[in-house]
């Protein structure tokens, strides 16, 4: 299925749960932020929101410096 992901179009399984495509791109859900189609997800709603065709994601990183 299709999905929108940072404003660039991505293939994923059907029934893929946003937890499990944040592995699939490699990234610590604990580190992220994720918004699916206009609605700001909790993490504990990862590992159940199961995306659709045509979601959008917005996916925001945090990252320490100093």
């Amino acid at each position: 299925m299709k999905i929108l992901c940072n404003g660039e179009a991505r293939e994923t399984a059907a029934g893929t749960r946003v937890a499990d495509y944040l592995r699939q791109l490699g990234l610590d859900a604990s580190s992220v932020v994720v918004e699916c189609d206009g609605k700001i997800l909790t993490r504990e709603d990862y590992a159940s929101h199961e995306l659709h065709d045509g979601s959008v994601l917005e996916l925001i990183r945090f990252v320490g410096g100093g």
